[in-house]
């Protein structure tokens, strides 16, 4: 079983700070109350795609494109990058409540001719209410879930080649088919943290997604899955979501860490975890007890620290360390059953060339990569790194806002 590395675009904003996606003290519906950050960089299509083609070069497989009110649309984002990349595949994200089953069937569909099968599917069912009715979804939690469990029995089956008949609580579908189904398929990852999803994801997921908590609980939520999926007589396989700060040394690692938590004002990280806190989601409020919204002892597992989750929601936890040390907490995690590693980094750009140029090489000489195409190389600068890594020839970004 070899690791499978992929980043992230950040489709909402990206920085030199933790707070791109609170910029906006009111979360950014009104534009006239801006707080002011430094180092926040838009999500214009020009950045996103240095981001792709530096995780390209550097040999990661697909890169997580989220979705949300305050991010860019995925499948428009990402259908766009495939054309200046060339074997990168794009983890889209996207909300069952608010697209149709057959209709996202046959956009599966059109994406994989168009990039040639660069595509993979996340199923985000979505763990806050008003986040969901901003999208006209009013429906509750576990019904979100029960609906999801539809949505992707319809996919399936509309991908099936055939006409497709449906009857259940949320949908009702008669002949439904995709005229040239995708070749190949693409794989679903999905992620959720409650006794509702369980289920949804023994019965019709691929790749199993979960946040980055301490190697205990992981154990334990992949026990839970696999038992789930083996009554349903399938077999899932699993990934985990995890930021990373991976330098020359550890020393320099933690100072970076420490430099992001000083970027932190109490009043933005007491807002931030009050909106966090209202949250439905099962998962977000694991993440939230792994600190408990307080700077003392973020490390909460050796090389795990839960900084990034006082003022993020979602994967609130990174691997902080060395390069050999980061790569130790890969290996630790991938002998309990992880697959896939979905990481990420601030600057997504920079931190993508921190951890390919240092950690890559310690996994790959550990035997835990696939062999596969190399990663494109550059040109070495006069300090050994490629010109096109930081330290190099100077990077272009795009502008702050």
């Amino acid at each position: 079983m070899s690791v499978h590395l992929h980043w992230f675009l950040p489709t909402g904003g990206d920085g030199r700070t933790l707070v791109d996606r609170h910029a906006y003290t009111d979360g950014g519906i009104r534009r006239d109350r801006i707080t002011p950050v430094s180092g926040v960089r838009a999500p214009d299509i020009e950045y996103l795609a240095q981001i792709a083609k530096a995780a390209e070069q550097l040999g990661f497989e697909a890169v997580l494109t989220p979705t949300g009110t305050w991010c860019e649309d995925a499948w428009l984002t990402t259908v766009a990058l495939t054309q200046v990349t060339e074997r990168l595949k794009f983890l889209v994200a996207f909300r069952p409540g608010v697209i149709s089953p057959v209709l996202a069937a046959q956009m599966a569909a059109t994406y994989q001719r168009i990039s040639r099968g660069r595509l993979l599917l996340n199923v985000v069912t979505g763990g806050d209410s008003t986040e969901q009715r901003r999208f006209g979804d009013h429906l509750g939690h576990d019904r979100r879930y029960a609906r999801t469990d539809e949505f992707l029995r319809i996919v399936r089956g509309v991908w099936g080649g055939r006409p497709f008949d449906f009857q259940g609580e949320h949908y009702q579908v008669e002949g439904g088919l995709t005229a040239l189904p995708p070749d190949p398929l693409p794989q679903i990852f999905f992620g959720g943290s409650s006794a509702a999803a369980g289920p949804v994801a023994a019965r019709n997921v691929d790749v199993y997604l979960t946040w980055g908590e301490p190697p205990a609980e992981v154990k334990q939520k992949i026990d839970w899955i696999r038992g789930l999926a083996e009554k349903e007589g399938r077999t899932v396989r699993f990934g985990i979501r995890l930021h990373t700060i991976s330098r020359d040394s550890s020393k320099e690692a933690w100072a970076t860490a420490g430099r992001l938590l000083d970027d932190l004002d109490p009043a933005t990280v007491a807002a931030a975890q009050q909106a966090l806190g209202k949250s439905e989601s099962v998962g977000q409020q694991r993440m939230l007890a792994l600190h408990g919204g307080s700077r003392d002892k973020l490390e909460i597992s050796p090389n795990l620290w839960a900084g990034v989750g006082l003022v993020r929601g979602g994967a609130g936890t990174a691997l902080v360390g060395s390069h050999a040390e980061v790569a130790d907490r890969i290996e630790e995690y991938h002998s309990l059953g992880i697959e896939h590693f979905v990481l990420s980094g601030y600057p997504h750009l920079e931190e993508a060339y921190w951890f390919g140029e240092g950690v890559r090489p310690e996994l790959a000489a550990r035997g835990l990569l696939e062999a596969g195409p190399a990663p494109l190389a550059g040109i070495p600068a006069a300090n050994g790194r490629p010109a096109s890594a930081p330290g190099g020839a100077p990077l272009l970004i795009a502008g702050g806002r």
